[in-house]
C-alpha cells in the first residue's frame, strides 16, 4: 500500500500531474467545454462579422477572458489582442494547441463551469433571413392552392 503512494508521488514529480479528461483540456486549450461561452474556429475568426459577435459576448460577461490560439496567423492574432484590450477582456495566447483543421482559434471562457448549450460563434447569433427567402413565408393551405 506504501509502495503505490510512493509510486503516485514519484510519477507525479516525473509527469506532471494528471490531467482530467485530457483530449477535452487539448481540444478546448487548457480549459473545458463547460466553462465556454463562445469558441470561433480560425475560419470564423477570419469573418469580419464575428468580431462584432465576440464584442457582444464580451459585453454580456465582463468577467470573461479569451484564449487565442498561438498558431494562428500573426495579424489575426493582432486583431483579436486588440480587440480584447480595447474592450478590457483578459486574453491569454496558448501556444501548445495541436495543429489541427478542427482546432479553436479563440475561446471566450470563465473561471467556473457556465454550461452553455451552443458556443460555436455561427450557431449562437446565426446570420439574419433575407426577406425574399421562402422560408419566412406562411405555408398555403391546401384549398388555396386547389384554386389558384
Amino acid at each position: 500500500m506504501a509502495e503505490d503512494q510512493i509510486q503516485k508521488h514519484l510519477d507525479k514529480g516525473r509527469y506532471g500531474t494528471p490531467l482530467v479528461k485530457p483530449e477535452e483540456q487539448h481540444k478546448y486549450m487548457g480549459t473545458f467545454r463547460e466553462r465556454c461561452y463562445l469558441s470561433m474556429t480560425i475560419a470564423e475568426m477570419k469573418k469580419i462579422e464575428n468580431q462584432e459577435k465576440l464584442i457582444h459576448e464580451l459585453e454580456k460577461h465582463q468577467d470573461a477572458s479569451i484564449l487565442l490560439n498561438g498558431q494562428i496567423p500573426s495579424d489575426l492574432q493582432g486583431t483579436y489582442i486588440r480587440l480584447a484590450t480595447k474592450h478590457q477582456a483578459k486574453f491569454t495566447v496558448v501556444n501548445d494547441v495541436e495543429d489541427r483543421p478542427d482546432a479553436f482559434g479563440l475561446l471566450v471562457t470563465a473561471k467556473e463551469a457556465v454550461n452553455e448549450p451552443v458556443i460555436d460563434v455561427e450557431e449562437k447569433y446565426p446570420e439574419n433571413k433575407t426577406a425574399e427567402e421562402p422560408e419566412d413565408r406562411p405555408e398555403e393551405g391546401f384549398w388555396k392552392k386547389l384554386f389558384h
